[in-house]
């Protein structure tokens, strides 16, 4: 089966010039199929709509990889318990700390799943991000047992701090493995 990318933006959307859709313009680019839904509400979600969402975008889309930023994060850990998916891969930018946001109160508290229903996930968070300290992105990655890149000085990893393109990302997503597995 072919790549199927899914991009989901946090709280407010990740408009241009935001690495997300920089990164879905890279992926349309080198023909990966890819899509990146406006969330409904997305100024002032509530999990529950949210969550309806993006059952029926992963039923119609089937991915493959996930991208999240931000909020997308906490949907995802809402939500993966209740889906029969598995990921090849899930990338997780700049999660939330579980300290309720005024503009998302429905999305906390939020659990922590014990199966992310991905083969491979990795977080990505900054060294000074204000909405999850460097100590804490640690406890999250290590209470997940994934993989971490800390980006330096990188804020909440959005276009307010400079990130109209996170390149990383999509040689993440494009990284293939050496070695197949049985071989």
């Amino acid at each position: 089966m072919s790549k199927r990318v899914l991009v989901l933006h946090g709280l407010g959307g990740s408009d241009y010039p935001h690495w997300q859709a920089h990164l879905t313009a890279d992926l349309i680019k080198q023909n990966t199929v890819v899509s990146f839904p406006a969330m409904p509400n997305r100024d002032n979600p509530t999990l529950k709509e949210w969550k309806e969402f993006l059952k029926n975008e992963i039923e119609h889309f089937k991915p493959t990889v996930i991208v999240c930023h931000s909020l997308a994060n906490l949907l995802w850990f809402h939500i993966c318990d209740e889906l029969d998916i598995k990921l090849d891969k899930l990338m997780m930018v700049a999660p939330v700390r579980n300290e309720e946001l005024e503009e998302a109160k429905t999305f906390f508290p939020y659990p922590l799943p014990n199966d992310l229903k991905s083969k491979e996930v990795i977080i990505a968070a900054s060294t000074n991000d204000p909405y999850m300290n460097v100590e804490e992105a640690i406890r999250l990655q290590s209470k997940l047992g994934v993989g971490m890149k800390l980006l330096e000085e990188a804020g909440h990893i959005n276009a307010d701090s400079g990130y109209g393109k996170l390149e990383c990302a999509l040689d993440w997503i494009n990284r293939e493995e050496e070695c197949e597995e049985n071989a």
